[in-house]
């Protein structure tokens, strides 16, 4: 790992556990599991949302945009003010958005689902196939005696 991303997560240490994982060719940083930063080309974006973001721009944040199919794609995550690179104090204020931002993009997600077995429809006089298979398909894996 270089330097800037190392002193990243030891900006970002006292907001809890931070872990720097690489990817897309750049680096996330989670805090206690949840996504709060891109780290790519020497700059840091933290996670934004519509309760954070004017903050962000207001104090002079540019947005993470990226190409996607021959289009400039973007995602909820912005620079910090650059003063906060150089004060831990500072950059604690910054970070404790954007790991609020994260708890409720998490919370806000649907629940997951157990995925339930389907029921095969019964048969009746309006859908006489239903509930039937086709016998000319073997399953995979079975030979038809």
């Amino acid at each position: 790992m270089d330097r800037f991303i190392t002193d990243i997560a030891q900006l970002l240490a006292p907001l809890g556990p931070i872990t720097v994982r690489r990817m897309f060719g750049g680096h996330g940083a989670y805090c206690d599991g949840f996504f709060i930063a891109i780290i790519h080309d020497g700059t840091l974006w933290l996670k934004t949302d519509e309760l954070t973001r004017e903050q962000f721009l207001a104090a002079g944040g540019e947005q993470f945009v990226y190409q996607r199919l021959e289009k400039e794609a973007s995602l909820g995550f912005h620079t910090p003010p650059p003063e906060a690179l150089e004060s831990p104090p500072e950059m604690i204020v910054w970070g404790k958005l954007a790991l609020e931002a994260a708890l409720r993009a998490r919370n806000a997600s649907p629940a997951t689902r157990r995925r339930t077995a389907r029921k095969a429809p019964l048969k009746s006089p309006q859908n006489p196939g239903a509930g039937s298979r086709k016998e000319s398909t073997p399953s995979r894996g079975r030979r038809r005696a």
